[in-house]
């Protein structure tokens, strides 16, 4: 038990509140992970619960599995026994023991976002609709944000058409559903709602896990969706010995169906909850904590806490203020290559966070001229290859021949005579016999084809059989290694002499590498191919550590920041319509994920933060005029300061002083009473092309209009202040000409 002395007050509590439901407000930098570690720990210890009635749910693989080394370091070896994972990954396991019940076999495939859309446009290819029109991406999101809410193909056909796109959808929600299950494949979505409906369906399975999960705990729950929020509700109905873990103020993921409302509402959901508060941060300066909290306050909805730090008042932020993207890159690393002199920073101690990919380019440019080794994060992983998803493609057939993505993508890689016509004239005939497409290859000899297509069929369907039989018989190296071999990918690869070839060549040999680990690693009691599948499937790019260890500056997405940590961090393009981007401005929801999604960004930083902005920029083709953002307004000015001229450093005084947007050199900005009194005109009317006045931002040419009713949005492109999206609703427009 020594190792609750190691914990604070706030913690050691929440470590020893084991028993009904307990919420743990978990503050940025605050030793999570160690409470969560040590009251797994204490729980097996004290004999409360063995290690295999322990549900622990985390958002990333990495994060499992950092949590069980830590764990089985108190509690022993046993500790490995705790079912400890990702949503997807826990639930898949139970999926694959209870598949059968739902028409599935043990043996089946999990979609990826590539595989989810690849089927969506062939499916608008068989409905003859234009994915230029109806993007597949958009389809599939509205499909997938159907799933979150349990809303099935037949209740979205019947309550959630409302126009053309959400028909389509509906039509393609339909086929698709019936193609996955053909296919024995689910997607992604379809691990979390699949286990609802067996839990929905079959009584006595629900009960079965109620009464093995003794204690759960869910990390990161201000991430969780509905789904998530409901099977867990499920789970723990019998014992309620459920713990949640979370952080409202870094709850960034609505985009993904993640809903705030399940950890503000979770006092309601358990009436005799016990909270406990994780206030002291341990990461941050004292500057950058402040810095932080006086930006969180300006959300309305959250819970109560103050986050304080014992840590050193440390260095004030400091902002860089540049004409443009270019200049702002280059001050950028220049601060970057001061501070490495200055602090003795190695590249890895840095990062560079920006709301959109689209800003990486400036920074890449500047980081190569200066020499400065970068990666970016969020970018192209390992598993998402091309070589790679064609190996793993026939992998994937060799355990369920059924699979349709994977047969589409390597039954003419490499070429062995099966030509586009062939292939599509075979997808057109499953689909016409509602059978697989495995299933019209198995009766090629039916089908009409010439000779040559089908020996060239034939060879191909015998290749996948002995594939098969090699994932049974053999471990799962090598069976990949036979795999590799007599698919002939290998020697088409060792052919291909350029540097590309030879990378893709290597790129395979090193996935082979893997799967050799895999196979001598003692504690995979299945060192089979179907295991490493399952793997393979729920790998995430937050859980690629491939060059985690480089001496790299990193660059990425401040969604893809959550988590991390540095020394020294740079947010920048912190402007309006940037940071906080323009369509965040609808609602106060919006706004402050926004703003939520800046904290997450600050508190990121351990020594050094840096914030910049550009006066102006290149977006989209388009030049913009930038104001800055609110976001350097609502931190306190003790706790920022500008390291530039000392007419910059008025330029800063004068922003922290006004609540108003910077005024440009050479114009005038209205004054709140001025822009209240503007009276605008009837909008029913306004067409693209129009010239519009505004009361705060002046004229401008409309661009483009959007929406319908209360929902219609003009896109406007003011002389004074650049682009705008404005809803008409509350815009106040003066229609010019």
């Amino acid at each position: 038990m020594d190792f609750l002395n190691e914990l604070n007050e706030a913690q050691r509590e929440a470590v020893l509140s084991v028993n009904g439901p307990n919420m743990i407000i978990a503050g940025a930098g605050s030793g999570k992970t160690r409470v969560i570690t040590y009251r797994l720990a204490f729980i097996i210890q004290q004999g409360l619960a063995d290690p295999f009635e322990l549900l622990a749910l985390t958002f990333t693989n990495k994060a499992a599995r950092e949590m069980r080394e830590r764990i089985s370091k108190i509690a022993g070896l046993e500790a490995k026994n705790i079912w400890m994972g990702t949503f997807h990954s826990v639930f898949s396991r139970i999926l694959r023991q209870e598949a059968e019940k739902l028409g599935y076999t043990r043996e089946f495939t999990i979609y990826d976002t590539d595989d989810a859309l690849s089927s969506i446009k062939e499916i608008l290819r068989g409905q003859n609709i234009d994915d230029k029109s109806f993007k597949p991406k958009n389809i599939l999101n509205l499909i997938s944000n159907a799933k979150n809410y349990l809303i099935d193909a037949e209740e979205f056909e019947s309550k959630y058409v409302v126009d053309t796109k959400t028909e389509i959808a509906a039509r393609v929600y339909k086929i698709y559903t019936e193609k996955c299950f053909k296919a024995n494949a689910m997607d992604f979505d379809d691990l979390l709602i699949k286990p609802i409906e067996l839990f929905t369906q079959y009584p006595d399975i629900l009960h079965k896990y109620q009464h093995r999960f003794k204690y759960i705990m869910v990390d990161e729950y201000q991430d969780t969706n509905y789904a998530q929020y409901l099977i867990t509700r499920k789970l723990a109905a019998v014992h309620e010995n459920i713990c949640v873990v979370g952080d409202d103020a870094q709850s960034i993921y609505s985009f993904r169906g993640a809903t705030i409302q399940n950890i503000l509402n979770f006092k309601s959901d358990y009436p005799d909850v016990k909270v406990h508060k994780l206030e002291q941060n341990y990461r941050s300066t004292s500057n950058i904590v402040h810095a932080a909290n006086s930006v969180i306050a300006h959300n309305e909805h959250q819970l109560e806490k103050r986050v304080f730090t014992d840590n050193e008042t440390g260095d004030k932020i400091q902002l860089i203020i540049t004409e443009n993207e270019n200049e702002e890159a280059r001050k950028v690393v220049d601060s970057i290559r001061e501070q490495k002199q200055v602090h003795s920073f190695l590249n890895r101690d840095f990062a560079i966070l920006y709301r959109t990919n689209m800003q990486s380019r400036t920074f890449e440019d500047q980081l190569r001229k200066a020499g400065i080794a970068y990666r970016i994060y969020g970018g192209l992983s390992f598993y998402r290859r091309k070589e790679i998803k064609d190996m793993l493609a026939y992998m994937r057939l060799a355990i369920n021949p059924k699979d349709d993505e994977a047969l589409k993508r390597v039954i003419n890689y490499p070429v062995r005579g099966i030509g586009n016509t062939t292939v599509n004239h075979m997808i057109a005939k499953a689909g016409d016999l509602k059978i697989s497409f495995w299933e019209v290859l198995e009766q090629f000899q039916k089908m009409g084809f010439s000779t040559q297509a089908q020996k060239a069929i034939a060879g191909f369907v015998d290749a996948i059989k002995a594939f098969g039989t090699e994932a049974i018989r053999e471990d799962a190296h090598d069976a990949a290694s036979f795999i590799a071999k007599n698919s002939g990918m290998l020697k088409e690869l060792h052919s291909d002499e350029s540097a590309e070839g030879v990378s893709r060549w290597q790129n395979v040999q090193e996935l082979l590498n893997a799967l050799r680990e895999f196979t001598e690693n003692p504690e995979n009691k299945e060192p089979y191919l179907h295991s490493f599948m399952s793997e393979i499937a729920l790998f995430t790019d937050q859980d690629d550590t491939d060059k985690a260890d480089s001496d790299v500056v990193s660059m990425m997405t401040l969604h893809s920041a959550k988590g991390l940590e540095y020394n020294s961090v740079y947010i920048v393009g912190v402007e309006e319509g940037l940071f906080p981007g323009a369509m965040s401005m609808n609602t106060r929801e919006d706004m402050e994920e926004e703003r939520r999604l800046f904290y997450v960004g600050i508190t990121r930083a351990m020594k050094q933060l840096t914030l910049s902005y550009a006066r102006t920029r290149n977006k989209f083709g388009q030049f913009s005029v930038n104001e800055p953002s609110r976001f350097i307004r609502e931190i306190k000015a003790e706790f920022i300061s500008s390291p530039h001229t000392n007419a910059e450093g008025s330029l800063l005084r004068e922003i922290q002083k006004m609540n108003m947007p910077m005024r440009r050199p050479g114009t005038r900005d209205a004054t709140p009473a001025q822009t209240e009194a503007f009276i605008g005109d009837d909008l029913s009317n306004l067409a693209t092309g129009n010239r519009v006045e505004h009361g705060k931002f002046g004229l401008g040419k409309v661009l483009m209009l959007e929406g319908e009713g209360d929902e219609r949005k003009a896109t406007i492109a003011f002389d004074a202040k650049g682009e705008k999206l404005l809803v008409l609703k509350y815009a106040k427009l003066k229609i010019m000409e």
